[in-house]
């Protein structure tokens, strides 16, 4: 289960390792001025941290956009020592943005709409990342076609879900939370409009371990679960 004493233990568990990817990242950050970062502080650390934790073989990224949270998987990849990354795009900005030193023989980059590439979808992937268009359509698509060829009780995070308080109806948001509901599925989240009192634990933690972010931003909308077997 994915919870806020699970994310604190990785916190400290990888906080020397953290605080080497946040200057990294950073550096990276500020070296690409083509690149527009999408994942905030907290969910880019998280994602980090549970990769860290799961040591998978397998990752499946949909959606890259620049390059931010592949270059952040890779990371966990590199300091795990294993696993490969497959990332889906229709546009391939990426690869001409991601450090190669964190590429190597880790990275395969799908370029199409995943929806006319399942077979390109790892059967094995051990930890499935999703941002790509943020509309009710292409939610009850991967919950209906991509999300039953990965395994059970892997990691999943869900992007731009938590902005608000409240999923406003008809998104993206709305259909995965109601099909969660459905199967009794808990989610985790750090975004600071709807989980403040877990966003204040983890800012005083990071602040305890002496963690600054790469890039200062600090709404996290990103939910994350176990996928339901």
């Amino acid at each position: 289960m994915i919870d806020l004493g699970r994310v604190s233990a990785l916190y400290r568990t990888h906080a020397a390792d953290l605080a080497r990817v946040v200057a990294d990242q950073r550096r990276f950050r500020e070296s690409t001025p083509s690149m527009t970062p999408q994942l905030d502080d907290l969910e880019a650390e998280i994602t980090y941290l549970l990769l860290r934790d799961a040591r998978p073989a397998h990752v499946m990224e949909l959606g890259t956009f620049h390059g931010w949270s592949t270059s952040w998987i890779l990371q966990a990849l590199r300091d795990n020592g294993s696993g490969h990354l497959h990332s889906f795009d229709r546009i391939d900005n990426v690869r001409h943005t991601v450090p190669r030193e964190l590429t190597g023989d880790r990275w395969t980059f799908v370029h199409g709409d995943v929806r006319r590439r399942l077979s390109d979808v790892p059967r094995d992937t051990g930890y499935l990342f999703v941002d790509a268009a943020h509309t009710a359509a292409f939610a009850r698509w991967f919950l209906a076609d991509l999300f039953p060829l990965v395994p059970s009780g892997i990691p999943v995070s869900v992007h731009d879900v938590h902005h608000g308080r409240f999923v406003l109806p008809f998104t993206e948001g709305a259909v995965l939370l109601r099909w969660m509901r459905e199967r009794g599925v808990e989610g985790f989240t750090a975004s600071r409009r709807r989980a403040p009192g877990v966003y204040a634990r983890l800012m005083a933690l990071r602040e305890e371990l002496g963690l600054a972010g790469a890039r200062g931003t600090t709404r996290n909308p990103m939910l994350w679960f176990t996928m339901p077997g």
